[in-house]
């Protein structure tokens, strides 16, 4: 039996803050200090990576490296990079509850080019150094990727006019390194002011007790570093292009699937080498992450393959995924690692036997869990220990949201007979005390169902682009009273996280 905890899934970008989006400074340290007063053990967020057209953090340019809109500009005025000045009048966006994604890819770069001027005319260059020969595998691909990336109108490689550099060429590589070397300089300073930020964050919450729970795609986009660098990993066309695409079939949900235009792998020839690409990825995942949330685990079994050019999903099928060789190679490089299998979705006795083999903990949604003429194996009765509960996932809608407008009212009634729910009762209320209730060795509270918010507090809409990833949480909702109510969760149902705590941090400087 694995120990109880719990903790909380907020991601970066939904944290409270004056530049429009979440970021590494004071208010991620305020919400560690919040779960170490409500003796959580884990922080969960979604993935770091940049985001590119639809602002979906599980649609990367790179497999690697952060997203630039997390570096705090506070820290960097703190450095002398920045002045406050030079933020002063900036419209980040007006709603605080909602990230303006346009206008911070507009306000936010020419601030980051100010500070990367300003740091590069400092004299200790030394910890950057380091930084750049320490990660020189992946991030001198990237910043290449994105200098080209922006000196084509930021079309992705494939629309590249340039077909020398499409196909990485060594020449057309030395004459767009030696044309656009500031651009280069720029991307490896920005990400070394994000796994600065990033990396001191994770530590104050280490120091703290707090691990944190990190979400890694299965797929990368194809506008990324990684199939530019790496066509011969995916299936494409001699041009590199993708020659079958990542999504899911049509189900209950969707009459016509979900088509989520990834590239599928050539597992085939990951084999050949021995994995090495998912090998190094879960390697640099473990070092800014204490524990990984692999995302769409039941594609390591079988995927659902959809020609390219399909205009739904429907046109898929089923395809074999490398399966357990694929975990057994990870294990003989990188030892056991603490990873948890997302495995919603179309499961089958395949997925389940591969999930029991590595050991990985599975996922059970308690929005699932109601069907009034059936059982669900989602249902808290049915989960084992080494599982993890949540209300729902950031493809959900929030409780309050789903219970108003996506259940009839058998389902309702269910609902409060499984969860003895009283009159007074709020919904959230009773389902997260349903979570924190169950077997499963780890509870997580959404934020969103915390702060008892409706449906346009929701994450995301799947297979919509346009208006998702873009909830914020203000600082005045983080009352006393939901403090206390997360608190007691905790611990009646026996998950507070008993290590010795360091006094927690109050002020602004770290």
């Amino acid at each position: 039996m694995k120990k109880r905890q719990s903790g909380v899934l907020m991601h970066i970008s939904s944290l409270p803050g004056q530049y429009g989006i979440g970021s590494f400074g004071q208010s991620a340290y305020d919400f560690v200090d919040f779960l170490v007063r409500t003796k959580q053990r884990y922080w969960q967020i979604l993935p770091l990576g940049t985001t590119s057209y639809g602002d979906s953090p599980y649609q990367s340019f790179s497999a690697f490296a952060g997203n630039t809109h997390f570096i705090d500009f506070d820290l960097l005025i703190e450095q002398g990079l920045l002045t406050e000045a030079d933020l002063k009048g900036v419209d980040f966006g007006q709603d605080p509850t909602q990230v303006d994604y346009a206008k911070v890819f507009e306000q936010r770069r020419p601030l980051l080019e100010k500070a990367v001027a300003n740091f590069l005319k400092s004299s200790d260059q030394k910890e950057f150094q380091e930084f750049c020969e320490a990660n020189a595998s992946w991030l001198e691909l990237f910043a290449e990727y994105m200098a080209i990336k922006e000196h084509f109108d930021l079309k992705a490689w494939t629309e590249w006019p340039d077909a020398a550099i499409r196909a990485r060429e060594p020449k057309a590589l030395a004459k767009y390194r030696e044309e656009l070397a500031d651009k280069l300089t720029y991307h490896r300073v920005t990400q070394f002011f994000f796994f600065q930020q990033w990396l001191a964050l994770k530590a104050y919450a280490n120091d703290h007790h707090i691990e944190i729970v990190g979400d890694m795609p299965i797929y990368v986009a194809e506008d990324s570093s990684d199939m530019w660098a790496n066509p011969h990993l995916f299936k494409t066309d001699e041009n590199g292009k993708a020659t079958c695409i990542a999504g899911c079939p049509p189900d209950e949900f969707s009459a016509t699937g979900q088509l989520w235009g990834n590239p599928i792998y050539d597992w085939e020839a990951m084999d050949k080498d021995g994995y090495q690409w998912w090998i190094e990825r879960l390697r640099e995942s473990f070092k800014i992450y204490d524990i990984v949330r692999i995302d769409h685990f039941r594609g390591f079994e079988s995927y659902w393959e959809i020609p390219a050019g399909s205009e739904t999903a429907a046109p898929g099928k089923w395809v074999k995924g490398p399966g357990y060789k694929l975990f057994a190679a990870v294990k003989e490089e990188l030892g056991d690692l603490n990873i948890i299998a997302e495995d919603l979705g179309f499961m089958t006795d395949e997925v389940i036997e591969l999930r029991e083999r590595t050991g990985f903990p599975g996922m059970k949604i308690l929005q699932f869990a109601f069907n009034p003429d059936d059982e669900s194996i989602d249902s808290p009765h049915l989960a084992p220990n080494n599982s993890v509960m949540y209300t729902g996932t950031h493809d959900n809608n929030t409780v309050l949201g789903w219970y108003r407008n996506e259940i009839d009212d058998p389902t309702r009634e269910y609902l409060a007979r499984y969860t003895n729910r009283k009159e007074y009762e709020s919904v959230p209320h009773a389902m997260l005390r349903t979570v924190f209730a169950s077997v499963s060795f780890m509870a997580i509270a959404t934020m969103q169902d915390l702060l008892e918010l409706d449906g346009s507090a929701r994450m995301n809409f799947p297979s919509t682009l346009g208006g998702n990833w873009s909830w914020r949480m203000t600082a005045d909702q983080l009352t006393p009273a939901v403090e206390q109510e997360l608190l007691d969760f905790t611990t009646i149902y026996r998950r507070e996280n008993k290590e010795d705590r360091k006094s927690t941090r109050l002020n602004s400087s770290h």
